[in-house]
Parts: C-alpha cells; sequence; structure tokens
C-alpha cells in the first residue's frame, strides 16, 4: 500500500472516529504534498513524500521552542501531538549511534581531518542517508564534533 493510501485510508479513519487531530495534521500532511506535487509537476514517490513530512516535523519542532520560551504550553503540546502523527508515516529514524558509525565511515573513506573537509563529508553523509529519516543539525553536530 501506497503512502497516498495510506494517508487516505487513515483520514477516513479519522472522520469517523471523529478524531479532529488526527484529521487536521492528515490534512496538512495530504496538503502538503499537494503543494509540493504541484510544484514539481509530477506525482511524488514514498520517498519524496517522507522528505516533505520530514519538514513538516522540522517545522512543528521549532514551533515547539518557540511556544515553550513564549510559555504557551497548551500550543506547545498540540504541535507535539501532531509530530507524533506526522511521524508514524515516517520509517524509522536512525539512532545516533547508527548516524556516528556512517558519519565515522565517510570521515575515513574521504581522508577528512579538519573542519575544512566538513562540507565534503556532509555530503557524502547526507547521499548515505538519502531516503532515511534524519536529522541534518544532529549529522552536522557529530561531524563537527569528530573532526575537531
Amino acid at each position: 500500500m501506497s503512502l497516498h493510501d495510506r494517508l487516505s485510508d487513515d483520514l477516513k479513519q479519522a472522520m469517523k472516529a471523529r478524531d479532529q487531530l488526527r484529521m487536521d495534521a492528515i490534512r496538512m500532511i495530504k496538503a502538503a504534498v499537494l503543494n509540493k506535487e504541484i510544484e514539481l509537476k509530477k506525482d511524488l514517490d514514498d520517498a519524496e513524500m517522507s522528505r516533505v513530512m520530514t519538514a513538516l516535523v522540522k517545522q512543528r519542532r521549532e514551533s515547539v521552542e518557540q511556544y515553550q520560551k513564549a510559555k504557551r504550553d497548551d500550543l506547545a503540546g498540540k504541535e507535539l501531538k501532531e509530530i507524533t502523527i506526522i511521524e508514524a508515516y515516517l520509517p524509522r529514524a536512525l539512532s545516533t549511534e547508527e548516524i556516528a558509525q556512517v558519519v565515522a565511515a565517510v570521515i575515513q573513506e574521504t581522508g577528512a581531518a579538519t573542519l575544512k573537509d566538513m562540507g565534503n563529508v556532509m555530503k557524502a553523509v547526507m547521499a548515505r542517508l538519502a531516503g532515511q529519516t534524519v536529522d541534518g543539525k544532529q549529522i552536522s553536530d557529530l561531524v563537527r564534533a569528530k573532526l575537531s
């Protein structure tokens, strides 16, 4: 079953269950995917849809941070619930240890030694982890720590 079909089925189930938060989150995902399809003028495959949803999760995390600074825990809680709904459609995220192994392997392969090589290492790591659910900032921090 494709991700498109799964989203449609889950939306129907959320409507039947009158689960407003889940309905809103799934509609938001479908709208973001549709906007990206219109922008690219083609249907998205599951990997491209995952990238769109990863961007949505990142936006939600930034919102949570801002809401917590503003002492709006009610809004932060809603965003956290949306994150869990979106993440249910994403592939399993790699653990920090798995990412660290990939970073170490790429550093060894490229022969990187200083922070000047960070761009090349980042490019290689991101290429190797394409299609996976990863946080670029986390990878950047790991690369920086290993090279310094």
